[in-house]
C-alpha cells in the first residue's frame, strides 16, 4: 500500500523515521509528510487538507492514511475529499472529528503558533518520554500557521463513514474510549456512524513515536492493510 503519513502539530515527515524501515519491510511504500508552514501564507486546516489531497492524487493506487493528534483531523478531511481512494484511515491518539471541529486552541504569536514546550502538556500524555528524546525533538519542531489548530474542519461525503478506521489510542482501549466521547456529543455521534472500526490500546502517552519508537512502528504497520 502507499501509506500517506501526517504529523501532527509542530512536527514535520521526520517525526515518523522509526517507522519506516517496519513499514518498507512489510512491502509497504510510505510518504512521510511536511504541511505547508507560516512562509505559506494565512492558512486554515482547510489548505493543510489540501496538501494531503494533493499527495492523494499524485499517487497512482488506493492509499492509507495515517495521522497523529491534529494531524488526525487532516488525514479525516482528506479521506472526506478522496473516499473512493483511501482504503484505511489509521489514527494515532486522537479522535475522529466531526464537521467543524478544531484541533485545539493555543497562543498565537506573531500569527504562528510556537511549540510550547513539554512541560505545556499533561504528565500522563508526556511521562513516557526521556529527557534525551525530549531534547532531540523539541530541537526539530516547526512552526505552526496561527490559524490552523482553531479553523474548524470541513467534512461534506458521508462515504467516509465506510471506509475503515483504526484508532491507536495510548490510554484509552475499545471501551473507555466511546465513553470519553460521550462527553462531547458531536464526537460520539462521528464514531457511532463508522462501519469498521478498530481500537488499540498502545499503553503510551500521546507520542509513541517518540516514546516507544520500535512497538509503535510493529502496530502502524500492524493496522495498514
Amino acid at each position: 500500500m502507499d501509506v500517506i503519513l501526517v504529523p501532527g502539530l509542530w512536527l514535520d515527515a521526520s517525526s515518523w523515521d522509526a517507522a519506516l524501515p517496519a513499514l518498507r519491510a512489510a512491502g509497504h511504500r510510505p510518504h512521510p509528510l511536511t504541511l505547508p508552514g507560516p512562509a505559506a501564507g494565512d492558512l486554515v486546516v482547510d489548505d493543510w487538507v489540501d496538501a494531503v489531497v494533493a499527495e492523494i492524487d499524485r499517487l497512482d493506487a488506493p492509499v492509507v492514511l495515517v495521522g497523529h493528534s491534529g494531524g488526525g483531523n487532516v488525514a479525516w478531511g482528506a479521506a472526506d475529499r478522496r473516499p473512493e481512494r483511501v482504503r484505511r484511515v489509521v489514527l494515532v491518539d486522537t479522535a475522529v472529528p466531526p464537521p467543524g471541529a478544531m484541533i485545539s486552541e493555543f497562543p498565537v504569536d506573531d500569527d504562528v503558533v510556537h511549540f510550547p514546550g513539554w512541560d505545556f502538556f499533561d504528565d500522563d500524555d508526556v511521562s513516557d518520554i526521556d529527557d534525551v528524546t525530549r531534547r532531540r525533538t523539541a530541537a526539530q519542531v516547526v512552526d505552526v500557521p496561527g490559524r490552523v489548530p482553531s479553523s474548524p474542519i470541513t467534512l461534506t461525503d458521508d462515504r467516509r463513514y465506510d471506509i475503515p478506521v483504526t484508532i491507536l489510542s495510548g490510554r484509552l482501549d475499545a471501551e473507555t474510549l466511546p465513553r470519553m466521547h460521550a462527553e462531547w456529543e458531536a464526537f460520539a455521534r462521528e464514531f457511532e456512524r463508522l462501519a469498521d472500526v478498530e481500537v488499540v490500546h498502545l499503553d503510551s502517552g500521546h507520542w509513541p513515536q517518540f516514546s516507544q519508537p520500535g512497538r509503535f512502528a510493529e502496530r502502524l504497520t500492524a493496522s495498514v492493510r
